[in-house]
């Protein structure tokens, strides 16, 4: 074989490789974009989700301890109160999830989320009245806050039994969010209170 027979087959081997993984490349983008599988390229299987696993008491306790001993040494660790507060809440404690959303609101009293907990809390121990206080605050310390004005409702309609006060409560709501599952929920809800309320 010549040498630049030889040549010329190795440029059209290229030639005819490039071609192929171009081809193959080609096939798989467009595979992707269109939402097809190409057939060439095989999709890994995803492995079976699994739900995120509950900590067990044992370890709730053991980080409820090692945030009271953060926040004995320094009381000023709002974000200790915080964590500290929400494993309470968490774990149905709820006279010492107020205590300890207490700290942190005594620091930091505009966080709506924190003090709509702490009224949920307060309802938890039967006090009503504390946690609408509370619903009142976070929602008047934050515009927007869903959580708290959706809960303002429910406790004016299952605690209170005020049922006119609940409507205008969720009405309330329902400016800051219209379209959620749970909106749909209040709407429907609130057309079978107003006959009642007639």
């Amino acid at each position: 074989m010549k040498k630049e027979t030889a040549i010329l087959v190795i440029v059209i081997a290229c030639i005819v490789s490039f071609i192929a993984g171009a081809l193959s490349y080609w096939r798989y983008s467009v595979g992707r974009k269109t939402g097809g599988r190409p057939a060439m390229v095989q999709q890994p299987q995803a492995p079976p989700q699994t739900a995120p696993q509950e900590p067990s008491p044992a370890e709730v306790t053991a980080k409820i301890d090692a945030l009271r001993d953060i926040v004995k040494k320094d009381p000023k660790n709002i974000a200790a109160w915080m964590e500290l507060g929400n494993l309470y809440f968490d774990s149905d404690q709820p006279q010492e999830a107020v205590e300890a959303y207490s700290k942190y609101l005594a620091v930091k009293p505009d966080n709506a989320d924190v003090r709509t907990d702490m009224g949920i809390m307060y309802r938890k121990l039967g006090d009503s009245d504390r946690a609408l206080q509370e619903f009142r605050k976070a929602a008047q310390n934050d515009a927007k806050h869903v959580n708290s004005r959706y809960n303002i409702g429910v406790v004016l309609l299952h605690d209170k039994q005020d049922i006119k006060g609940a409507i205008r409560a969720w009405e309330d709501y329902l400016k800051v969010d219209s379209n959620s599952e749970r909106a749909e929920r209040v709407k429907a809800q609130m057309e079978r209170m107003k006959t009642m309320a007639k």
